[in-house]
């Protein structure tokens, strides 16, 4: 029998203290989940403050999930752990913009670049529960209670033997979050696991220098933030139903599901409108800032980016080229009847313009964000308590100033964030159907 390695065994062992557990865990109903209307706060450590899955779940929200535009705001704080956050007050800026969902992605300081303690887990898992209960408190609906990512196989203080130290930390780690998420009653966004098998996977095909951890080992590119944004969206309950386009070459008629309008159609030529985008990708694949790459190595388009194009009338064993934009393929009579997915075939498509501006839009904004929650929100309650202790006269005039100026704080957020849902402009493309003779 092969042996297990003491991390292996480790969290083989705290795995099986969760199953113990699973008795005290509250169930999510899909009412609870992310819904139009919802406030979502994506809060975490650097990784968060980078701005990248932060912005790609909010672009997401915006343009491409079923009832959108969904508001969302990022709230990230270099270095953060739960010592941290507690340590300056706790979740009182997050809950300013009254948020309806908050996903939180912890631990990856709060493990300590070591092998596993109990007093690290300890502490993390006693924060993480203070911190669930205090955010609820504050009126959030659903916290998806991320689990830390993974930090690189190779760059990770280009040691190979320290990442393959660290991540069994980090999976523990997650394993904390997982049973937390449990018993509080939360959704778990399992990110470590998912970055992991995707960067095996991916380091398969391009190499070592790809990194999806980053090129620090800890902060990752275009491709590791893809994948953690899939994590929180697929555990917020997105359905990745983003429209289907059908043809009868027959009779020449086209129908389009919501979101999606039929303009005209003739000669196997499908104008439509979209007001809903499907999620599009960017950069040369084996570039890691890029998010062309990673894409086969996780079910990102099947689970989440299903824009489909049903074409029947012909037969089965037809050939059949469909050109959208400037990009052309075929394809068989019978894989068209069941549908394909344009999202997935054309990765260059019209939506690809439109999309990058929305997430230019979203990352201007979530770059006010920064200052925002760590300059304007935090740290009031200090400022406030010295002056009063200065000053008892000025310290309530402070009191008064502050209680009207954080609203107009928060006002401008929301006025951000109306900009990104404008800024998702209705598309006019063409599909076109024809027979290869």
């Amino acid at each position: 029998m092969q042996k297990m390695s003491v991390h292996v065994l480790s969290r083989a062992v705290f795995a099986a203290a969760v199953l113990v557990s699973l008795g005290l865990a509250v169930s999510v109903k899909a009412a609870d989940l992310v819904q139009k209307g919802d406030i979502v706060a994506v809060c975490g450590d650097s990784i968060t403050e980078q701005k990248e899955y932060s912005a790609f779940i909010e672009t997401y929200l915006a343009a491409c999930q079923q009832g959108g535009p969904i508001r969302a705001a990022q709230f990230g704080w270099s270095g953060d752990s739960m010592g941290w956050l507690w340590g300056r007050g706790g979740p009182g800026p997050i809950l300013s913009i009254h948020p309806t969902v908050v996903t939180t992605c912890y631990g990856m300081n709060d493990g300590g670049y070591k092998p596993i303690e109990p007093g690290t887990t300890n502490a993390y898992r006693e924060g993480m529960v203070r911190l669930v209960k205090e955010l609820k408190k504050g009126g959030v609906r659903l916290v998806v209670v991320g689990s830390p990512g993974a930090v690189d196989a190779d760059t990770f203080r280009n040691s190979p033997k320290e990442a393959a130290m660290y991540n069994p930390t980090l999976a523990i780690m997650g394993d904390v979050a997982k049973d937390v998420a449990r018993q509080e009653g939360c959704v778990f966004a399992n990110v470590h696991d998912v970055m992991m098998q995707a960067m095996t996977k991916a380091k398969a095909k391009y190499g070592p220098k790809y990194h999806v951890g980053g090129g620090d080992g800890v902060h990752p590119s275009g491709n590791g933030h893809l994948v953690m944004a899939y994590a929180f969206l697929k555990a917020m309950g997105c359905d990745g139903n983003i429209g289907t386009v059908t043809l009868d070459l027959a009779s020449g008629k086209a129908t389009a599901t919501d979101g999606h309008k039929v303009l005209g159609s003739e000669g196997g030529a499908v104008t439509i409108e979209s007001t809903r985008y499907p999620f599009c990708f960017y950069g040369q694949p084996e570039d890691p800032g890029a998010t062309s790459g990673i894409i086969e190595f996780f079910p990102f388009n099947e689970d989440l980016n299903r824009f489909k194009l049903v074409v029947t009338g012909a037969a089965a064993d037809a050939a059949v080229r469909v050109t959208w934009g400037t990009a052309s393929k075929q394809f068989k009579a019978a894989e068209l009847a069941k549908g394909i997915n344009l999202a997935a075939e054309f990765m260059d498509n019209p939506f690809c313009e439109p999309f990058q501006k929305v997430r230019q839009t979203v990352r201007g904004k979530q770059d006010w964000e920064t200052p925002f929650y760590k300059n304007y929100l935090s740290g009031l309650d200090g400022l406030q308590k010295e002056v009063r202790e200065g000053d008892a006269d000025v310290g309530a005039a402070l009191d008064q100033a502050l209680a009207r100026m954080v609203p107009v704080l928060v006002k401008k957020d929301a006025k951000l964030a109306d900009g990104v849902a404008a800024s998702v402009a209705p598309v006019k493309h063409t599909i076109k159907v024809e027979l290869v003779k």
